[in-house]
């Protein structure tokens, strides 16, 4: 008796149940959550974030080794500009056209539809570029 009355009770307690509406709500506001969690979805990506920066250089420069490092930049630009006007004054301009070497370079110089075509080629390595100079 005692055992039908314990089954009766559970059968009977088990078909009451209370429910309640589910709702979902995003997070992110890319999603359409709020956007107030932005910064701290950002903070809490960062703090996972396993990679770090590598250190460059010029971070890791005194002033000085800066100092020092743009001021020999200037003179070696200076350089190679005074070098290629003497280049250029024995050449002629660049609206010859023509084949021309400087070193290890080979300067190519024609009129096309497009403009004024220059190729470079590098003999030593084989890079080459175009640079083209539109009509006006």
């Amino acid at each position: 008796m005692k055992l039908k009355l314990l089954l009766c009770f559970i059968l009977m307690s088990s078909t009451v149940a209370i429910a309640q509406q589910f709702s979902y709500k995003a997070n992110n506001p890319a999603f359409g959550g709020d956007t107030f969690n932005y910064n701290w979805l950002l903070s809490s990506a960062t703090a996972q974030n396993g990679f770090k920066d590598p250190v460059t250089p010029r971070t890791t420069q005194s002033a000085l080794d800066r100092f020092g490092s743009g001021l020999n930049q200037q003179v070696l630009s200076q350089l190679s500009r005074s070098l290629l006007a003497q280049q250029l004054e024995a050449v002629g301009s660049f609206s010859q056209e023509g084949t021309f070497t400087f070193g290890t370079l080979n300067v190519e110089i024609f009129d096309s539809e497009e403009g004024l075509v220059i190729n470079i080629l590098d003999t030593s390595n084989g890079e080459q570029t175009q640079v083209i100079v539109p009509n006006p």
